[in-house]
């Protein structure tokens, strides 16, 4: 592991981590999860039942943003409680004509928010925004450090 609990204070920021996300990512993670809703790569569908585009699975953005937890603190197992709350829908652009371009840009930063020395766990709250909005609120993940 990398991170260190007792080098961290409440209010210590983790670092920030941009996520790039396709369709095809969107198409692979359906494959992967088993949650094949047309909602997450079909365009008209998802106009047709009132969303502004296709949407990425909820899942594929919370697991995408807690990745900046597990890599700061090295080890994916050292995180001991994830969750969050959806509040927005993450729109991504049909960009198949413009190869190598996301459909939509996903911002990540940690920052930690409490420390339990009895246990040597951290609480790593995220902010999550897709457009300048945020997309997961109450994103916590706690983590326990050497």
């Amino acid at each position: 592991m990398s991170a260190r609990f007792a080098t961290l204070e409440v209010g210590q920021q983790i670092g920030t981590r941009t996520i790039d996300v396709t369709r095809q990512d969107l198409v692979r993670y359906a494959g992967a999860s088993g949650d094949l809703n047309p909602i997450h790569w079909n365009q008209s569908f998802a106009e047709g039942v009132g969303l502004p585009g296709v949407i990425a699975h909820g899942m594929f953005t919370m697991g995408a943003s807690v990745q900046l937890v597990t890599d700061w603190c090295g080890d994916p197992a050292a995180v001991v409680d994830y969750q969050t709350r959806f509040t927005k829908p993450v729109v991504v652009e049909d960009t198949t004509a413009r190869p190598g371009e996301p459909g939509a840009v996903v911002e990540v930063t940690g920052t930690v928010g409490a420390l339990d020395a009895e246990r040597s766990t951290a609480r790593i709250d995220l902010t999550v925004t897709y457009g300048g909005q945020k997309v997961l609120v109450k994103a916590q993940a706690v983590v326990r450090l050497p």
